[in-house]
């Protein structure tokens, strides 16, 4: 078990040396592209999709920063451009071909711009082929499985005239010692795991981020501390099914396990995590959460379905009654915790009395927030191809219905912290002069009066208003 650690953590070690040297051959190709135009070349990164996809944008960034690019919020004025892609839903792969006729419509302005697509998207054949086909101004197709490749790649781009296309459908390789350009200085999300066993029926996911992978807690530890000495004071673990962490591991290790550790790093504030699935979440995991205060209480815990039949078929793993149970765990060991979740409308089969245990479990949880989505049919797929597909017009009528209980609950559970003073975090500027905004450890926003001095800093906040899912506050002098 020593020796495969030890050539794991070699052929690492050789990825990154490798890909470095491509960065700093990136950076020459770059210095001399740019005193050929006399001007800095610019690049913009757009990210679709989960946390994890903005945290791998992060590297994307660092690695273009690292080779002389200035980064733009605007992609029209880009010399290149990369699109790092979600196909979870039909819409976000949609949206991604609407952007692309937009760019196309740039570039020919702008012949010299350079566009390339990344991510969960480019591991589907079907839609690297219509890419090849119908968007042939597309220069870079990579995928999730040799992000980690991308100033190689990067070199081959800036080199030659034609099309750079790279798709692996695994690797055991994750370097994570590249170069990262955070969005936040003050929290960032970090990897602890790749990929998903799942499985679910609906879900894409295992069949582009392939396999469950653990990283060994000696490389998460080390890189949280690099982040909380570098001055973050928020971390989140990332991964699709962070209960499963350690399972492939030589040496296991809980995720509960790695949560205690990873509280032990001096200067932490806050450590969130995602995602949670029921099936895997265990007494041990309640028992460190409630056990940390460094662990924020919100815990978001998709749920897809309050009917059991629905569960089946989704291939969930675990009923109505045993999420309920974790539910009821959850809150007698924290009592003041927030809950979200993922909730499906539509998938093949539903009923209405399917629907309506939903909504008799929304109201029985009393949700602080949901994601809900319509059921969205994805190719490869077991539950693209079930029967009983839901027609538009009911899933549409269900949909809107969900939301309004949703909402109802919601704001409920929002409002009972009207009157305390909370801890926030500010995270932004507001559009309106004279306020910035910021979360509560719930996940819950808050707008205050305050200035840019303030983003980063953790301020003792009374929360006056509350206003559906959020809250108006007033600093609070210690």
């Amino acid at each position: 078990m020593g020796n495969c650690n030890i050539k794991n953590e070699e052929a690492q070690k050789e990825a990154a040396s490798r890909q470095l040297e491509f960065i700093e051959e990136a950076r020459i190709l770059v210095e001399k592209i740019s005193k050929n135009i006399g001007r800095p070349l610019i690049s913009h990164i757009e990210t679709f999709g989960c946390q994890m996809n903005a945290r791998d944008s992060e590297k994307l960034r660092g690695i273009l920063d690292a080779a002389g690019f200035k980064d733009t919020e605007n992609e029209d004025e880009a010399d290149l451009v990369i699109y790092n892609t979600c196909t979870v839903r039909d819409n976000a792969d949609q949206h991604v071909y609407g952007r692309l006729g937009h760019l196309n419509a740039v570039r020919k302005k702008r012949p010299d711009m350079i566009i390339g697509l990344c991510g969960c998207m480019m591991q589907e054949d079907h839609i690297v082929a219509k890419i090849k086909k119908s968007y042939p101004f597309v220069k870079l197709i990579f995928g999730t499985h040799n992000l980690y490749a991308f100033p190689e790649l990067l070199v081959r781009t800036l080199n030659e005239d034609k099309r750079v296309i790279d798709i692996r459908q695994e690797t055991k390789v994750f370097p994570e010692s590249l170069p990262v350009k955070r969005k936040h200085f003050f929290k960032s999300g970090v990897n602890i795991m790749y990929g998903c066993n799942n499985f679910c029926s609906y879900c894409i996911v295992p069949y582009v981020r392939g396999r469950e992978i653990s990283r060994t807690p000696d490389e998460i530890l080390d890189e949280v501390r690099r982040l909380v000495a570098d001055g973050c004071v928020e971390i989140m673990l990332l991964g699709q099914n962070v209960n499963s962490y350690g399972k492939t591991l030589p040496e296991k290790m809980s995720f509960a396990e790695l949560l205690r550790e990873v509280c032990k790093i001096e200067g932490l504030r806050r450590l969130r995590f995602m995602t949670s699935h029921p099936k895997d979440l265990s007494d041990e995991l309640i028992e460190v959460i409630a056990q940390n205060p460094v662990i924020c209480h919100h815990m978001h815990l998709p749920v897809q379905s309050g009917s059991d039949i629905i569960l089946t078929k989704m291939n969930r793993h675990y009923d109505r009654a045993r999420y309920m149970e974790i539910v009821r765990k959850l809150r007698e060991a924290i009592p003041d915790i927030s809950f979200t979740t993922d909730i499906i409308v539509g998938f093949p089969g539903e009923t209405e009395e399917d629907f309506e245990d939903t909504l008799s479990l929304v109201r029985e949880v009393g949700f602080d927030s949901a994601f809900t989505f319509i059921y969205s049919k994805r190719r490869g797929t077991p539950a693209a191809e079930m029967e009983n597909q839901v027609p538009e017009e009911i899933v549409k009528e269900r949909f809107n219905r969900l939301l309004k209980e949703v909402k109802v609950t919601a704001e409920e559970r929002c409002a009972r912290f009207t009157g305390k003073v909370m801890d926030v975090l500010v995270e932004d500027v507001n559009r309106e002069p004279g306020l910035v905004t910021g979360r509560i450890e719930h996940n819950i926003v808050v707008h205050l009066p305050g200035d840019a001095s303030m983003i980063g800093k953790i301020v003792p906040v009374r929360l006056a208003e509350c206003r559906g899912f959020y809250y108006f506050g007033e600093p609070v002098s210690d």
